[in-house]
């Protein structure tokens, strides 16, 4: 696997991840621009194996990816794949797995908050390369008589709810960290050679993880905060989630097996 591990997920005020070109959403040049109902939206994330996530999102995730921090400032990331290029939960037409949670950094786009210095405030931007834009006659317009239709309000508070959401989350990022209860973590597995005989162990991902030992030592007193405050229950989703390696692990390698096979019948 690529790991994640470094860099962290890149700010609003740079490059952001999975968006190519933003653009603060005007009524002048996008008053013709808007979108058509699609249940296939997510084909821009088809080949991204890992995306931020939301502390508020750890247990309704834990159930489908692992959670792991990366980067200086222990940033949560959902892994959606083994390895750079696959996501296992998005087909490339752009169809969600069924059941599976799609985190918030994937479901706000294409639109995105981001900070303008100057003028101390949030502008909402949105991708104009996507795919998913239609221009002329969209059956959901982003402006209608040159204001904000219905959906562009709705995407407009999705954004600040979310930029809410990660000041949170950077909050309990910091706590952890003050707290000392990261640790480096590998994750590997044990490939099966054609004789039936296990391989030599091989690592798919370094990352960091809150330590189960550092947790148990603290005070009394201080897991009662962390209790209060609900930062424990999102450790131990986050815990919980690093089970679900053996299944991205298995699915990784069925998927990789079923692609040799079909190129394999292409020849």
């Amino acid at each position: 696997m690529a790991t994640p591990t470094q860099p962290a997920p890149p700010p609003l005020a740079g490059q952001v991840l999975l968006y190519g070109n933003p653009e603060p959403l005007d009524s002048n040049r996008h008053g013709k621009l808007g979108m058509n109902p699609t249940d296939r939206p997510y084909g821009f994330v088809a080949k991204q194996h890992f995306v931020p996530l939301q502390v508020g999102e750890f247990m309704a995730a834990a159930v489908n990816y692992p959670i792991i921090f990366a980067g200086d400032d222990y940033a949560p990331l959902a892994i959606m794949g083994l390895q750079a290029g696959e996501n296992l939960f998005v087909s490339p037409e752009g169809a969600f797995r069924p059941g599976a949670y799609a985190p918030s950094f994937i479901r706000r786009y294409p639109f995105v908050g981001a900070k303008d210095d100057q003028a101390q405030r949030m502008i909402i931007c949105i991708d104009r390369d996507s795919s998913l834009w239609v221009e002329g006659n969209p059956e959901v317009p982003l402006f209608v008589d040159g204001q904000p239709s219905e959906f562009t309000k709705s995407c407009i508070e999705f954004c600040s709810q979310f930029d809410q959401d990660r000041a949170v989350t950077e909050s309990f990022c910091n706590l952890l960290k003050s707290l000392d209860l990261f640790e480096t973590k590998q994750t590997t597995y044990t490939p099966r050679l054609p004789d039936g005989t296990a391989g030599q162990p091989v690592m798919v991902a370094e990352y960091f993880a809150v330590s189960e030992d550092k947790l148990k030592q603290l005070a009394p007193e201080k897991l009662a905060e962390l209790a209060g405050n609900g930062a424990l229950a999102a450790i131990y989703a986050h815990l919980t989630s690093l089970a679900g390696w053996d299944r991205i692990i298995v699915e990784s390698s069925l998927r990789q097996t079923a692609n040799a096979e079909a190129a394999g019948a292409v020849n």
